[in-house]
Formats: C-alpha cells, structure tokens, sequence
C-alpha cells in the first residue's frame, strides 16, 4: 500500500508480478495505488507521437535514449508497478535490470493518453503520485483527450507527487525543464488527436 491511505490492495506485488509474467503479451499490466490496471494498447497516433518526442529528445540529448514499455518500480516503498509510454534514461541504463527497474537514474517518464474512461483517474492523478513519489525528475503527459501537455517537475515524495505542474493546450511551445531544458512545439500534435 502507498503512503496515501487511499483503500486496501486489491493484492500483494508478489501476486501481481505472478499475475503480469503469465499475461500474454498483448496485455500491459500495471500495477497503482494497489490496484491492477490494464494499460490499453497503443494506437498509431500514439506510436507517432513517441517517435517525434523520441527524435526531438535526442537532438537535444544524443546521449540518452527513450524506451518504450520498460517497467518500472513506483510509488512510496516501490510497492507500485508501472510501465509508462516511454521512459528517458542513459543509453544502456537498463540492461540487467530484470523486468521492473528501480527509477533510480531515470530523468523523464512519458503518458500519451489512450481514449480510455480510466485516464482521469489513473494518468492524470494516480501517475503523477506514483512517479513523483518515486523521484523521477519529470512527467510529461501528452493528454490528447483534454488536447494539452502537462509537464510535472520538482518531485517530492512527502507531498505524494510534484510541485510544480504547467499545463499547456496543443499549438503552444512548451518548456520541459531540468534535467532536460528542452522546448516542445506542441502544434504537430493537433493531427493526433480524434
């Protein structure tokens, strides 16, 4: 269970982890809050908007890389397991992890919203706990629903989340700061939306 007090686990990380590891693998299973999550596969305009944010992150930053469906370790205690869109670390930071990695290292975590009745609850308020509970130093979510990119820096897991949170409608230039300090133009992602 998480520091929030939300409600009792539906199960143990042990039996979640047992429960993931049988799925088959066009299932994303995730693990927040205490609650097993089913993560909706990817749809192309999702995959398209990985690919730009991947190009632009490396422009900026040729030294690191974004990986798609790494999962990681969240949340207070790391009693959360998350697998988010696309995750910024150091090329190679992940080889030998295993299946669930630390967060240790990790710079930026991504969501590109899926149309889906869970969003609300769980990318826009149940990750940004996880991750900044977790330290990682930057959410990005791309919310093609609300037509808005929200960058969540300053973590700090005793507020259970992050301290400053900006969010901008699509068309505008957004600034993700430290330890990227890179500028998205977000009006490419107007073509992505339904």
């Amino acid at each position: 269970m998480t520091g929030r007090g939300e409600r009792t686990p539906q199960m143990s990380v042990r039996e979640f982890e047992e429960i993931a590891a049988a799925a088959p693998e066009t299932v994303t299973l995730e693990f927040i809050g205490g609650r097993l999550e089913v993560k909706k596969g990817a749809d192309s305009d999702r995959g398209t908007v990985l690919c730009r944010l991947h190009r632009h992150c490396l422009q900026a930053a040729p030294e690191l890389d974004l990986y798609q469906g790494r999962g990681l370790r969240v949340e207070e205690g790391r009693e959360g397991r998350a697998r988010p869109d696309a995750v910024l670390a150091p090329r190679g930071h992940f080889a030998g992890h295993g299946e669930w990695a630390e967060p240790a290292g990790v710079l930026m975590v991504v969501e590109v919203t899926a149309y889906d009745p869970d969003t609300d609850r769980l990318s826009r308020q149940g990750k940004p706990t996880a991750y900044g509970e977790s330290e990682i130093p930057l959410y990005l979510l791309i919310d093609r629903d609300a037509r808005t990119v929200t960058v969540h820096s300053n973590p700090d897991r005793h507020v259970g989340g992050y301290r400053d949170v900006h969010t901008a409608k699509f068309g505008e230039k957004v600034l993700v700061p430290g330890p990227m300090d890179i500028e998205l133009d977000t009006e490419i992602l107007k073509n992505y939306v339904r």
